[in-house]
């Protein structure tokens, strides 16, 4: 990848830090990502909240390091504050941030690339003597194994060109040389690496949601498998990850009652840069 694309270049968070910080101080990084899911119809509202628990795996272009994998890494010639995790297509997550996008997906047929944009919110709640909840207002995309063909799938569709426009607009470079041998596709592999065998055997398992009774493929699909491997062709072809870009943060800290503030802080694309504001809680 060559370039990024942003009218203005994305300055650092003055968040980030902070973040970071309390985040390393859980016992496990878990935090409540919320989306948007088609109502019914003859519903009052055309979408309804969905929530679920979540682990942050690091933020994009910024893969943490793992001594267990043994998957190719990018060199780190881009940083970004846009915290990712990773997910199943065949869950509700990545229809969901594609079915409330600016595309409004009809079904799951649409979804199995890379793509979306829905609106989502995360919020994580570091518990403690820190005592501060941690909220992000933003978009999710949804970068799957289509991001990066080769020879006759080389032509990118255009989930794959929306997902590579909005997340190299906030993918700021820090190492001019080798931007371009960094790879999508190598940064995908890298967060299946990063998990453990039994995670990465999750992807095999039976098709979330379906009642235990239907049908299915029972000779590829089983609870409790262990993948080792990085090219598993069952569990690649199911394996997502989910990028949160985010136009607003907010961190409220409650460690004292008599001080208690929040911060917050909003994304101008425009001037790449973020404004801060100090408010009761």
């Amino acid at each position: 990848m060559a370039s990024t694309s942003s009218s203005s270049a994305p300055q650092p968070a003055p968040w980030k830090a902070s973040f970071l910080e309390h985040l390393n101080s859980m016992d496990s990084p878990e935090f409540v990502f919320s989306s948007l899911t088609p109502a019914p119809k003859n519903s009052p509202s055309d979408y309804l909240p969905r929530a679920r628990y979540c682990i942050f795996r690091g933020f994009w272009a910024e893969l943490p390091e793992n001594k267990h994998s043994d998957a190719p890494k990018n060199e780190r010639v881009y940083e970004s504050e846009m915290p990712t995790f990773t997910t199943d297509v065949r869950m509700n997550k990545p229809f969901e941030v594609f079915a409330s996008s600016s595309g409004h997906a009809k079904d799951r047929s649409q979804t199995q690339g890379s793509g979306g944009g829905g609106p989502c919110e995360a919020v994580w709640w570091v518990k403690g003597d820190t005592k501060v909840q941690w909220r992000m207002q933003g978009e999710a995309f949804i970068v799957g194994p289509d991001v990066e063909g080769e020879g006759e799938q080389s032509k990118e569709s255009s989930g794959v060109r929306t997902v590579k426009s909005e997340l190299e607009s906030r993918m700021r470079v820090v190492k001019e040389e080798g931007k371009e041998e960094w790879s999508w596709k190598r940064e995908l592999v890298g967060h299946f690496g990063n998990m453990s065998p039994g995670m990465r055997g999750s992807f095999r398992a039976p098709p979330p949601g379906q009642p235990v009774d239907q049908p299915y493929d029972d000779k590829n699909l089983k609870l409790g498998e262990k993948v080792t491997t990085l090219d598993d062709p069952v569990a690649r072809e199911n394996f997502r990850v989910v990028v949160i870009k985010p136009e607003m943060v907010e961190s409220t800290d409650l460690s004292d009652p008599t001080e208690s503030r929040r911060q917050q802080y909003r994304y101008d694309g425009s001037s790449g840069q973020w404004s801060h504001v100090e408010t009761w809680p």
